[in-house]
């Protein structure tokens, strides 16, 4: 339902020169779920958000010297042990029974926690991602996309698509070679 966090430039975006403020890829796929986000923005409340971080790295590296582990091998090997008996000791019981996630039924997690940027194509036809230039294929809906304002998405995988407005034009590998026309 929300999230709470300090104010990292993942979780909400500087000002630019202009005054202009965008949007994080964070907060566009909260937004998408439905996610209210709030940033602490107070020093207490800071400190609230931050001290189970700072409490864990610090207590890691103790417990690492302790343990005469000196490799990341090693202490690989060891992390589960700790979780394990740090969660024992910590942990909370929930209020009720059974999961808090809640699918949402019709909704495309992979579209939704990917990055996407808007751009726009070229008279080529192409549009250019990064050091990628993505060919648009000809569709049904019409013969090119010069000038158009198209979303690239990039997946977890390294592939992109090509949506224009709600409608995805392409998809492609990691290297932008076309893998799938538009239907």
């Amino acid at each position: 339902m929300a999230f709470y966090s300090d104010r990292a430039s993942v979780f909400r975006p500087t000002y630019s020169r202009t005054g202009a403020r965008g949007i994080t890829q964070f907060g566009r796929a909260m937004y998408e779920l439905n996610i209210d986000t709030f940033c602490a923005n107070s020093s207490p409340a800071k400190g609230r958000v931050e001290r189970a971080n700072l409490t864990l790295q610090d207590r890691l590296v103790k417990e690492l010297r302790l343990h005469g582990i000196q490799t990341m091998e090693a202490a690989n090997a060891w992390a589960p042990a700790f979780m394990a008996a740090y969660n024992a000791r910590f942990a909370i019981e929930p209020a009720g029974d059974g999961s808090a996630f809640t699918p949402i039924p019709g909704v495309d997690l992979d579209e939704i926690l990917c990055v996407q940027e808007e751009r726009q194509v070229g008279n080529d036809n192409c549009v250019s991602y990064r050091t990628l230039k993505l060919q648009i294929p000809e569709t049904p809906m019409r013969p090119h996309f010069v000038k158009a304002k198209v979303r690239v998405h990039v997946y977890l995988d390294g592939s992109h698509a090509v949506f224009h407005g709600p409608r995805c034009i392409g998809r492609y590998d990691e290297k932008g070679r076309l893998t799938l026309r538009a239907a």
